[in-house]
């Protein structure tokens, strides 16, 4: 019983973990000089630019819930 407490203890914190990393983490795709993420997306030419992610709502709504997954794990 206990080693299951561990068990479900470590995957808990490991999910924990990535769900910070993956909110926080900038340049989830790079492709040569083009980098993508959740929140904005920047092309690292020579007039290095970077501009906010579309505005669809899907997206939006994946911001959102990654934001509010973060804070309730917190608490």
């Amino acid at each position: 019983m206990l080693l299951l407490l561990l068990g479900i203890i470590v995957l808990h914190v490991t999910v924990l973990v990535l769900l910070f990393v993956s909110t926080i983490v900038s340049q989830w795709l790079v492709n040569g000089e083009h980098a993508a993420d959740l929140w904005q997306n920047c092309t690292t030419g020579s007039p290095f630019q970077c501009q906010a992610s579309s505005s669809n709502e899907w997206l939006q709504s994946v911001q959102a819930m990654m934001i509010l997954s973060v804070i309730f794990s917190v608490l």
